[in-house]
């Protein structure tokens, strides 16, 4: 762990949620006493954001909150490869699955102390109350979901454009958020970014389905702390050719650790 880092991983580079993190009140109420912690720190973020004071820095660390508000309440963290991130010599495409609201809060919290980072994400987080400051302040690249044409030229435009500055890109390929991974619906706009920016390719599995789907709010929904969150970087992926075998390299990555994490977590 250098300096910057806010998580401490172990010499195995894996970081586990501490037995100690958690309190009486967050395990009885977890949804309200995590909420009412989150709700206030987009508060005070958003503040800051407002005013331009939301830097690189206070965006790791107030990630970094969530990450501890989750485990105040139960919620159990397990994130390891961090050390295929730290060696790169250049910014890289994060290809992930898309589970949950979790991912755009909680990854910035491991890979901004390590290199700067931005998210492909949708216009609507732009927009929305109070929390479109933070978006904002962060330079995504925003794209609607309705005109895929569009979309595309906006996330290799924008994202060439913010690797060339040092910037790495997080991309969710998939369409939508799903508990299930469809590699059908796992698009390629990651590996053709890559490909045409010159840089590599990080592959990332997420399992974060303790912070769930909301029935009214998508974005609001129940915090389950029997369910462990789980995050897992890979080896940096150079893209060759047009990219398929490399898109394929990305996708047994996730499945994988899915399938692997759903067996522990079926065994235990």
């Amino acid at each position: 762990m250098t300096a910057n880092e806010l998580i401490a991983f172990n010499a195995d580079g894996v970081y586990q949620t501490p037995n100690d993190a958690s309190n009486w009140i967050g395990r009885t109420l977890p949804t309200g006493v995590f909420y009412s912690r989150f709700l206030w720190n987009v508060l005070r973020s958003s503040q800051l954001a407002s005013k331009g004071r939301y830097d690189n820095q206070t965006w790791a660390k107030s990630s970094f909150r969530v990450v501890q508000a989750l485990e105040s309440v139960g919620v159990s963290v397990e994130i390891c490869g961090c050390q295929h991130i730290r060696p790169l010599t250049t910014p890289c495409v994060f290809v992930c699955n898309h589970m949950s609201t979790m991912e755009t809060i909680v990854l910035p919290a491991v890979i901004q102390p390590i290199r700067d980072v931005t998210f492909v994400v949708k216009q609507s987080l732009l927009e929305y109350p109070v929390f479109r400051h933070i978006m904002r302040s962060r330079d995504p690249i925003a794209v609607s979901r309705t005109n895929a044409r569009d979309d595309f030229k906006s996330v290799m435009q924008g994202g060439v454009e913010r690797l060339a500055r040092g910037i790495s890109i997080v991309v969710f390929p998939q369409t939508t958020r799903s508990l299930a991974f469809d590699p059908v619906e796992f698009n390629t706009i990651g590996i053709k970014l890559a490909l045409k920016a010159g840089v590599p390719v990080i592959p990332v599995a997420l399992k974060t389905d303790a912070w769930g789907n909301g029935t009214k709010l998508k974005d609001f929904g129940r915090i389950d702390p029997s369910k462990k969150v789980q995050i897992a970087f890979g080896p940096p992926i150079e893209i060759r050719d047009r990219g398929a075998e490399q898109h394929q390299q990305v996708i047994e990555f996730i499945q994988q650790h899915l399938s692997r994490w759903q067996f522990d977590s079926a065994a235990s």
